[in-house]
């Protein structure tokens, strides 16, 4: 059984240090906790430009505000693009250095229309830090890698539900969330897309 957790674990939790790179490109969502990290990297100087993009929930069919640290960011959020600017420019972070898109309503949606924003700004990236949930990585790469092919992505997450890669089969909602990401990261690919990391 260890070494299916370990095999689990390693899987999901892709992990990078940070590196210099062209961009760094933050999956959408509702944690100020992944923006904040981001505005972190850019101010380290790890890279000139953050990406970041995101409509409403597709769930809910509207954004329904911060998951966390709601006494900090009061705004009225129509669209995770406007709540992760908000996020990052009360870090510091100038406007010119933001590049975002407010449509996307899912993961997948998040890297295609980072491609088109780059492709509009006429922006070749050769290298780029991903920011995301820990337990959110491997499915976050496998979109971005098939957005961006020609792309180095260093995987630069961050944890939050207080779930990370060395505690999360310890309660049931870090077993459930880690289990469906693997769920997803086969139900969510067409099989023309997997074609594409076959040699």
């Amino acid at each position: 059984m260890h070494d299916i957790l370990a095999d689990i674990r390693n899987f999901i939790f892709v992990s990078d240090p940070p590196e210099q790179a062209d961009a760094i490109m933050v999956a959408g969502g509702s944690y100020p906790e992944l923006p904040e990290y981001a505005a972190a990297l850019w101010k380290a100087g790890y890279a000139p430009r953050i990406f970041i993009g995101g409509g409403v929930s597709i769930k809910l069919g509207y954004f329904p505000g911060p998951h966390s640290k709601p006494e900090r960011y009061r705004g009225h959020y129509e669209t995770e693009y406007a709540f992760y600017r908000d996020v990052l420019l009360l870090a510091g972070v100038p406007e010119q250095a933001i590049i975002g898109e407010n449509r996307s309503g899912y993961t997948k949606q998040n890297a295609l229309f980072a491609r088109e924003a780059a492709d509009a700004h006429g922006l070749c990236i050769k290298r780029a830090l991903l920011v995301c949930k820990s337990f959110h990585a491997r499915r976050c790469l496998m979109y971005y890698q098939a957005a961006f092919p020609h792309t180095d992505f260093r995987v630069t997450p961050h944890d939050v539900s207080g779930i990370s890669r060395e505690n999360w089969f310890l309660s049931e909602a870090g077993i459930r969330r880690v289990l469906g990401e693997l769920r997803r990261c086969g139900e969510q690919f067409s099989e023309e897309e997997l074609k594409r990391y076959l040699p």
